[in-house]
């Protein structure tokens, strides 16, 4: 029997140390792997982004309207016009193949544009909200007619481009507009957090910024976000260290974190008008925004309108999302709260499982 015991005593042994130094292999091979692969990090190119076949239709200054080629035989009648907000390329929706939501839309048959913009040169430091929403808009809406052949349009805007969404919206009540489709789009300035106390009109000059600077450059954009989570980039770098032996991890990381650096300059007046009339004045939200010669009234809004928001958008608060539902004159009028984040709501596994599905159901019985 003792030695019996003492048998089977060694081989939970043998078996334990056999488990342990497997352990320890893995481990050491992870960090072999790990050094090699972050070398290879800083000697290669990122990965591209924005692979959904496309093609440029019209181009003038700093718009580019893109329009992405159907990949279904059926197409659905309405096209859709994304609007991107003025500091972000339009490959932030086409990141990689199976998360892209422009993907998504083209193989469900959407007919796909999108407003792309290039960094605003010295001369353009004058656009407005008024350019963007009188000009560039309506002139893509056009060129959107001519190539589909339909006086419909769905317009979609994310973030600030949701904004630029709306004001064209209120401003134009009587169409072509079919439907609107919002994502994380504030109203309500005043409840914006973090940025309504850094751009506080007793201590932030915009006047000497833009008169001084022209264009506002994308650093101050950057440093303001990332403000917001002073820890969120020395975590996500670190944990980009413990996954470096991880290609696809690796692959994922680059290209979301190609998103968040990319950011463009913002034109001089527009980022004057923006923090004047936006965030100090809050004239969108009160109802007081004239731009162009034309009253921004949301009320005035008639068209089916959703808007997508997240439980946990560090960067566009619910109580600053929140109005556009209630301001909105739309009969047809839904909002959409997800789980998720700012970015996460629109891109990546947790988008593709919630709100695409969801945009999908909604749209696809209004795009007839």
């Amino acid at each position: 029997m003792a030695a019996g015991n003492r048998s089977a005593g060694q081989a939970e042994k043998d078996a334990a140390s056999a488990k342990l130094g497997a352990r320890v292999r893995g481990l050491v091979e992870k960090t072999i792997q790990r050094n090699i692969k972050g070398v290879e990090y800083f000697a290669s190119a990122a990965p591209p982004v924005g692979l959904t076949p496309k093609d440029t239709i019209y181009k003038r200054g700093t718009l580019n309207l893109y329009h992405y080629r159907p990949q279904t035989e059926d197409v659905y009648r309405v096209p859709i016009l994304i609007v991107m907000a003025t500091t972000n390329r339009s490959y932030v929706l086409d990141i990689a193949k199976g998360a892209s939501f422009i993907e998504f839309l083209v193989s469900n048959g959407y007919d796909v544009y999108a407003i792309d913009w290039d960094p605003p040169r010295p001369e353009e430091k004058r656009l407005d909200l008024a350019s963007y929403t009188q000009d560039f808009i309506p002139s893509c809406i056009r060129k959107v007619q001519e190539a589909s052949g339909e006086a419909d349009v769905t317009i979609l805007g994310y973030c600030m481009g949701g904004v630029l969404s709306v004001i064209y919206a209120a401003t134009h009540p009587d169409g072509p507009m079919k439907n609107l489709v919002c994502f994380t789009t504030p109203i309500n300035w005043h409840e914006m957090g973090l940025f309504s106390v850094w751009s506080d009109r007793q201590h932030f000059d915009v006047d000497r910024l833009v008169d001084m600077v022209g264009n506002v450059p994308p650093d101050l954009i950057m440093t303001s976000f990332d403000m917001l989570r002073p820890v969120g980039k020395p975590a996500a770098r670190a944990q980009l260290w413990e996954n470096m032996w991880n290609d696809a991890y690796v692959e994922n990381f680059r290209k979301f974190d190609r998103w968040a650096n990319e950011t463009l300059p913002l034109a001089g007046e527009y980022f004057r008008q923006t923090t004047k009339d936006l965030m100090w004045g809050n004239k969108l939200y009160k109802g007081e925004l004239v731009v162009g010669g034309k009253k921004a009234d949301i009320g005035q809004i008639k068209a089916p309108l959703l808007h997508a928001v997240a439980q946990h958008d560090h960067i566009i608060p619910r109580g600053a999302s929140a109005p556009l539902i209630e301001l909105a004159g739309s009969e047809d009028k839904e909002e959409l709260v997800l789980k998720g984040g700012h970015i996460s709501l629109v891109a990546g596994a947790n988008a593709v499982r919630r709100l695409w599905p969801s945009l999908d159901e909604w749209l696809s019985e209004r795009s007839l």
